[in-house]
């Protein structure tokens, strides 16, 4: 499937890492229509092809390159190489997204008297993630039995199923809800952008195209740009306060041999305190804007 010139892209086909995969391709200025059975989007104005599959089947859709590149949460991506790590060694995380972020966590009862991850020697514990878990007992000393479950992994210490669990959480209200408490973090996720080494020549010029539009679209959305007016004699302490920005542009202002206009791209937040900091430092007219498009 991979040689007709267009480069094949495999991303979770529902939920909210897919929304954003495809939120990130099209702000890449890449225009995707779907098929009819939704799973193949074509870009009409780029030799992309995009493939919206299950996510753990992301890594199989790699490593026999019906895809070169694909969108995943690194905990689908390293679950696979702990598991079977011969299958999937050479699929390379190129890079973090700074979305979909989640935590793989131990989590028990709260009536589990729970001191150190030793408290599991000889339980049982439930989870989506064998290979991880597995990894991290090891790494730990802890032997423990494992059960294996494909969803509803909380419920397992309610049914008697297992005494603690190993799950993704997101903000830990579903823990609550099941009377379960966190109580160590085994991974730190999010969406990661993979790919193998299967690419010819043209696949691979087009693979560093898109992976060019993607760094400049997260460093436009994580960057600002900024515009001011300083007095010329405090113009280095407000340089310093700015955020992120190493070379801001100074350009003198019209009628103000005192005065100067400062602009500077930050690649950090800017929050209300930086601005009122800008303030107490004599600047005055600070403007914060987005930045929709910034290529190097």
């Amino acid at each position: 499937m991979s040689g007709d010139g267009r480069l094949k892209i495999a991303l979770q086909k529902s939920g909210r890492l897919s929304e954003m995969s495809v939120g990130l391709l099209e702000k890449a200025g890449i225009s995707l229509t779907k098929s009819r059975d939704q799973l193949l989007c074509r870009a009409h104005n780029f030799p992309l092809d995009v493939f919206l599959v299950r996510d753990d089947d992301i890594p199989a859709f790699l490593a026999t390159n019906v895809c070169q590149v694909g969108i995943l949460g690194q905990n689908a991506l390293l679950e696979k190489q702990a598991l079977f790590a011969e299958k999937y060694a050479a699929l390379e995380e190129v890079m973090a997204l700074g979305f979909g972020r989640c935590r793989l966590s131990i989590a028990a009862p709260t009536s589990f008297e729970y001191r150190s991850v030793d408290s599991l020697n000889g339980k049982t514990i439930a989870t989506s993630y064998r290979g991880l878990l597995e990894a991290y007992l090891r790494d730990k000393g802890v032997e423990a039995d494992i059960v294996t479950m494909e969803g509803a992994v909380e419920v397992a210490p309610r049914t008697h199923l297992a005494d603690a669990i190993c799950d993704l959480v997101s903000t830990g209200n579903t823990l609550i809800s099941n009377g379960l408490q966190e109580q160590d973090v085994i991974l730190q996720s999010q969406a990661v952008l993979i790919k193998n080494n299967n690419m010819d020549s043209e696949l691979q010029e087009i693979y560093e195209k898109i992976l060019s539009r993607i760094r400049a679209v997260l460093r436009a959305d994580n960057s600002r740009y900024i515009m001011l007016n300083s007095p010329i004699d405090s113009l280095d302490a407000i340089k310093a306060v700015l955020p992120g920005s190493a070379s801001p542009t100074v350009m003198p202002l019209q009628g103000r041999e005192d005065m100067v206009a400062v602009h500077a791209v930050c690649e950090e937040e800017v929050f209300w305190t930086t601005m009122e900091e800008l303030q107490r430092n004599g600047a005055n007219s600070i403007l914060v804007v987005p930045i929709e498009k910034m290529l190097d």
